[in-house]
């Protein structure tokens, strides 16, 4: 019996909890504070992350929920770094406990947050919660201060005039990697019409996978509808050569043919593929 090799993989997105201290309107993952970590234990994402550094994975993003409340953090990126992967954190910056610092400014680790608004009262009506944007914004200066590598996503509605305010706003506080992404209709912001894989980037499993708190992977973030394994059954290896991730990133290229690009577009080249790969915004 002939046995396939995986894919190549740039990078994974370990999705750590379903837990989060924001309610986003818009949230994929549909997380909460009431949200858990789900059934991955940290031995299994230590051997996720050492399947990964084997396959030659870049980078791994963990990401939530918010990653910066599951207590194996620490250990996580321990882990990653010493693997040789380099590692993105993708919080909602609303709070960092003091102890994570130092994780946080290791070699090799870069922060991503997402900003919705340059209006405080907009970023806490789409957030769930009074006061976040200040909340974000003072520590988003923190990060800067502590020269850690930081990424903002700024996340649209369908108001240009807003995410060009944002934009101004992130510069002025001296933020200069500013990317833009929209909101998929994907968890929260899904619909029975549209369960959100035609708005998918057309490059889901190009070189990505993800892995939610159960240990199921999918091609994205945004493609939960396509299970194709489970790292606590099958290893991480076995499920990227295998028929069921191939199958699913296939049925994904079927429904948007054309789409996929350099840019990672989900219908042209300026719309980003999800929370950790799109496109820099021009500064």
């Amino acid at each position: 019996m002939t046995t396939l090799a995986p894919p190549r993989m740039q990078r994974l997105w370990l999705e750590l909890t379903g837990r989060c201290n924001l309610t986003c309107t818009h949230c994929y993952a549909s997380a909460g504070p009431t949200g858990d970590h789900g059934t991955m234990k940290t031995v299994d994402w230590f051997a996720v992350i050492d399947a990964a550094a084997e396959l030659g994975v870049e980078q791994v993003t963990m990401i939530g929920g918010e990653p910066t409340l599951h207590p194996a953090l620490p250990d996580l990126v321990g882990r990653a770094l010493d693997a040789g992967l380099t590692v993105e954190i993708y919080s909602n910056l609303v709070r960092v406990p003091d102890r994570l610092w130092p994780t946080l400014m290791r070699p090799g680790v870069s922060i991503a947050t997402s900003y919705y608004a340059a209006d405080p009262a907009e970023h806490d009506r789409i957030t769930g919660r009074t006061g976040s944007y200040a909340l974000t914004r003072a520590t988003i200066i923190e990060v800067l201060r502590r020269e850690i590598p930081l990424r903002v996503n700024i996340v649209g509605t369908g108001d240009s005039t807003a995410v060009d305010q944002a934009h101004s706003a992130l510069l002025a506080l001296g933020v200069r990697t500013i990317t833009r992404d929209e909101v998929r209709p994907v968890g929260r912001a899904g619909t029975l019409d549209d369960p959100g894989e035609a708005g998918t980037c057309g490059r889901c499993g190009h070189g990505r996978a993800a892995i939610s708190p159960e240990g199921i992977v999918t091609p994205c973030v945004f493609s939960r509808r396509a299970p194709a394994g489970n790292v606590r059954v099958q290893t991480l290896a076995e499920i990227l050569a295998g028929a069921a991730f191939a199958g699913q990133v296939a049925r994904l290229d079927a429904i948007r043919p054309g789409r996929i690009t350099d840019g990672c577009g989900p219908d042209s080249d300026t719309k980003p593929c999800g929370p950790t790969d799109p496109e820099p915004d021009p500064n």
